[in-house]
């Protein structure tokens, strides 16, 4: 299996020039890496005006690895290749490194940059990519693969303050300034103003390679070699170090580089609709930093949340007074670490009647709801704090917890509850403290906690009794002055006391399964299922001309074509096709043929729009001006990719397409809305009707866009 590494951008807020000054300090050796023994220059070239200098070192490593394995290989010390290419004219300078040692058996490639920072010319951006492919080692491979990865993550941390200890160094010596290439003719020689620096080759002092230090002194992990080279870029691009350490928290290299590929595949399937980087790194952490397990659960959580329009749910679901006055949980204040405190007396709380006057899917919106603020007051807390805060405390009360609890009903819907929040919320809760936990609470306790993820369950703590205000107690997370009155604290809590929920609002079998029912299909979106020779169809009939067709819809699973026609006659009624019965099963997911097998293109039916492809993850949104009244078919295809030539190579999103998508299904979310011309403004950004939208956890919205004659798609 081939590692992979991405960094994320290093900022130094010191000139190109003076960086360069400093690391050209690190050969032909580096004390501070006591692994870089030594480096020997074998190739050289240096433009006539000076712009260009290529530099070609043979690099000597001492790994740290058992003796025996290095008896085994018959080495003492292992060799890079690294070539460094200064261009003073653009300021940037590329470093690629490849193991010479071992090169049929394990395969390293490193990819360095520094570069101007985009918004300040007197900063330096610095980033690096590795990857590692160990073929085969005398069946070491795991141990050699260990070791790699220890090592090359260990150099990667000491990358920037070794450039930092030659910074200071040159500042000692009365460097502090080094003047920008300009061309011959116009400038002193670049030897002239470093002169004040060791005396070293000239040419050498230019060229410096920090990939050497900061990735390729181990066993480095880097882009393959004919990969794109990374370039500098600005913070809505790419993540700097600085925000992740500010608002993330600090993060080992590869956690760094999960975070990173992860965000970068995101931007490419869904088209720069990015969830924000704390969303993408709460399912990393859940999956334990496996990017292919956090992108499949993380893909799902977003068409979940868009399907069922959770991300509007604050501003657009409104509890019900029941749940105002009966449910006993509240916000209140912050833990002694800075995360919002969410108060809980579940004793107090008749879950019995609030399941039979609500409902269970009522009760679940209201703890997604809580689950949203919660969302937000974390960000706000981040920032009132200053550091990263992205999870809440979870206090729950359990004085007057009794067999009324158990009620069956209640703890399916219990259940149910922490099933959608495990799946959706991962990471959220930081910790979660049971108080006055009674007998009772055991049988509970069994029942919940199969359903509760390990990790969640590390984050509980549970209090008999009055335990809570002894050592280790609550004063340990929460501090004096907010400890809930009813808790014998001295603070005011306006968490609803609870209580019975009067009969009287109890509401018939009949009535809550509708409104179950009302609640979890409130969507404007439908689902369908796209089989191979199966396509789903939809049908608009036109009376006016010049009306306008709009559609939005996601690629949830597999690759699609999208085609629209138009028909004099309108088609048979709708027949379920025989494959139907594999059809999704979330409400509307169906499978649906409208255009008979004898009709022919051209005579029965025509082509409005020119097909369009649409890759798993796009969201696509367009309209369609007609020009003639009628039958209009809207159609979701599936989409075979054609075989790649011999000479060419499958692309690597094909290869992860194939591995994860079904081969003959196809999923896709859709709305469609027909308005009249007068209301039509060109885009349906601009459709007040228009519902298309991501989520409010996207950081970045941007979309492209074919436009037509008639017709205007996007897919963003």
């Amino acid at each position: 299996m081939v590692q992979k590494y991405q960094s994320p951008v290093r900022v130094y807020k010191h000139p190109f020039e003076l960086i360069m000054a400093a690391y050209e300090r690190r050969f032909p050796t580096c004390p501070l890496i006591p692994m870089f023994v030594d480096s020997d220059t074998v190739n050289e070239f240096r433009s006539e005006d000076g712009a260009i200098h290529v530099i070609e070192r043979r690099c000597k490593l001492d790994i740290d690895a058992p003796r025996l394995l290095k008896k085994i290989a018959g080495v003492d010390y292992v060799y890079f290749i690294q070539k460094n290419s200064l261009n003073s004219r653009e300021r940037t300078l590329h470093i690629e490194a490849h193991n010479e040692t071992f090169s049929n058996r394990v395969i390293i490639n490193e990819h360095c940059c520094y570069s101007v920072h985009p918004e300040n010319e007197d900063w330096t951006c610095f980033e690096q990519s590795a990857s590692l492919d160990i073929k085969s080692f005398f069946g070491f491979e795991s141990t050699v693969e260990k070791i790699a990865m220890k090592q090359y993550t260990s150099n990667i941390k000491k990358g920037k303050e070794i450039i930092e200890y030659y910074l200071r160094q040159l500042e000692e010596e009365g460097v502090t300034f080094v003047p920008r290439w300009t061309p011959p003719a116009a400038a002193p020689s670049l030897e002239t103003s470093l002169s004040c620096k060791k005396p070293a080759a000239s040419l050498t002092v230019v060229v410096p390679d920090p990939t050497l230090k900061e990735g390729l002194s181990s066993e480095p992990l880097s882009t393959p070699s004919g990969a794109p080279e990374p370039t500098a870029g600005t913070p809505d691009d790419k993540l700097d170090a600085d925000y992740i350490k500010r608002y993330l928290g600090d993060l080992t290299p590869l956690q760094e580089s999960c975070l990173i590929r992860l965000r970068q595949w995101l931007q490419e399937t869904h088209k720069g609709k990015i969830p924000k980087d704390e969303h993408i790194l709460r399912f990393l952490r859940a999956r334990d930093f496996n990017i292919d397990k956090a992108r499949e659960t993380m893909c799902q959580s977003l068409t979940w949340r868009k399907q069922h329009q959770v991300d509007y749910i604050l501003d657009t679901w409104h509890p019900p007074q029941v749940l105002q006055d009966y449910y006993a949980g509240g916000w209140h204040h912050h833990d002694k670490d800075g995360r919002p405190l969410y108060v809980l007396r579940l004793g107090q709380m008749d879950t019995k009647g609030l399941v039979r006057a609500l409902g269970e899917e009522a009760l679940l919106r209201y703890v997604l709801s809580i689950n949203e603020e919660g969302l937000r007051r974390c960000e706000e807390n981040t920032k009132v704090f200053g550091r990263p805060i992205s999870s809440w405390t979870c206090l729950v009360d359990l004085e007057g917890l009794n067999m009324r609890h158990l009620w069956r009903p209640g703890v399916k819907a219990l259940l149910r509850i922490i099933e959608v929040v495990e799946a959706n919320y991962p990471e959220t809760l930081g910790r979660l403290l049971i108080l006055r936990a009674p007998r009772v609470f055991p049988v509970l306790w069994t029942l919940v906690s199969p359903f509760i993820d390990d990790n969640t369950r590390r984050k509980f703590l549970i209090y008999a009794g009055n335990d809570y205000q002894g050592p280790g107690g609550l004063l340990d997370y929460i501090d004096k002055e907010i400890i809930p009155d009813f808790l014998s604290g001295e603070c005011m809590c306006e968490v609803p006391e609870g209580g019975l929920v009067p009969k009287s609002l109890y509401r018939t079998a009949e009535e809550l399964e509708n409104e179950d029912l009302k609640l979890w299909t409130e969507t404007i979106y439908q689902s369908a299922s796209v089989f191979k020779g199966a396509p789903h169809e939809i049908l608009i009939q036109i009376v006016d001309a010049s009306s306008v067709i709009t559609w939005d819809f996601d690629v949830c699973k597999g690759d699609i074509v999208f085609n629209i026609y138009h028909s004099k006659r309108s088609p048979q009624p709708p027949k379920k096709d025989s494959l139907g019965a594999h059809s999704i099963t979330s409400p509307g997911g169906n499978n649906v043929q409208l255009i008979d097998r004898v009709w022919q293109l051209g005579r029965d039916y025509s082509m409005v729009e020119s097909p369009l492809i649409c890759k798993e993850g796009e969201s696509v949104q367009g309209s369609h001006v007609t020009r003639w009244p009628g039958f209009y078919i809207l159609q979701w295809k599936f989409h075979s990719t054609p075989a790649c030539a011999a000479t060419s190579l499958p692309r690597v999103d094909d290869v992860l397409a194939s591995l994860q998508v079904s081969s003959h299904k196809c999923k896709v979310m859709y709305y469609t809305e027909v308005i009249g011309s007068e209301d039509f403004r060109g885009s349906m950004t601009s459709l007040e009707s228009s519902h298309s939208g991501f989520s409010q956890l996207s950081a970045a919205t941007t979309s492209s866009s074919q436009s037509h004659s008639s017709s205007m798609i996007s897919s963003g």
